[in-house]
């Protein structure tokens, strides 16, 4: 299972939100860029971005920074965040991003997500945030009444990468992951799953490396951490060395 390192981005800098809410926010560095070199030199294989300010406004607010932090490292990078349209799409494509990650659009326009998959074969990812299983968009600010598992089932048989599944609930509190919520959510994928939301301990990781060992295999993938690096409850080495434990 492959740690992910988060980098979340608001006014070019690196901040976490708590739940997502934008006014409990903690700024951690103003050098978004060196922070993805770090995350490179501690092992890790990708590196997830999020444009909060893109999420709340609905068009890419942090280009200079995603450009750089595009620039600076070799390993993959994947961005969320305001990608509403096929041209912002391409855009953050064409600055070194290597996966875009679609969010709103999917309930919103549903057909535009499908024809970006058809565009950019193995380089889009479902964003699937969810408060209590029901889908929320617009950088969490709107609640749906779809449920997380019905609208991943929707884009069954596109070119898609893969699929993020946020517990909003979880997200920032160090309180540990929805285990019950991503094994429902990793069985009806038909794509594989990167879980985000709640990691604050090296035994969160084994649980859930422990969790993907018990499905079948493919289902979980990976599992995004933020927080609990930029508050060094572990390092990204400990996080790589605690999910391969589990075999």
């Amino acid at each position: 299972m492959e740690i992910i390192p988060a980098i979340d981005l608001q006014g070019g800098q690196v901040v976490r939100l708590l739940r997502g809410e934008y006014d409990q926010k903690t700024v951690y560095d103003r050098r978004p860029e060196e922070v993805a070199k770090q995350w490179q030199t501690g092992g890790a294989r990708t590196i997830h971005i999020v444009d909060l300010d893109g999420a709340k406004e609905g068009y890419t607010q942090n280009g200079q920074a995603i450009q750089a932090i595009a620039r600076a490292v070799t390993v993959k990078t994947e961005l969320g965040g305001g990608l509403r349209d096929l041209d912002a799409i391409q855009r953050v494509l064409a600055m070194g991003v290597t996966r875009a990650i679609l969010g709103s659009v999917l309930l919103e326009k549903p057909g535009l997500a499908r024809e970006a998959a058809r565009r950019f074969p193995d380089r889009i990812i479902l964003g699937i945030d969810a408060r209590k299983g029901l889908v929320a968009t617009r950088g969490w600010r709107e609640d749906s009444p779809v449920w997380a598992t019905d609208l991943v089932r929707e884009f069954a048989g596109l070119p898609i990468a893969g699929v993020i599944y946020t517990d909003i609930a979880r997200d920032g509190t160090l309180e540990g992951p929805n285990l019950e919520a991503i094994a429902r959510m990793a069985e009806c994928s038909p794509f594989p799953l990167t879980a985000s939301g709640g990691i604050g301990s090296l035994d969160h990781i084994r649980a859930l490396a422990a969790l993907a060992h018990s499905l079948k295999q493919g289902s979980i993938t990976g599992v995004i951490v933020g927080k609990a690096l930029y508050e060094k409850k572990f390092t990204l080495e400990e996080a790589i060395a605690a999910a391969g434990e589990i075999k």
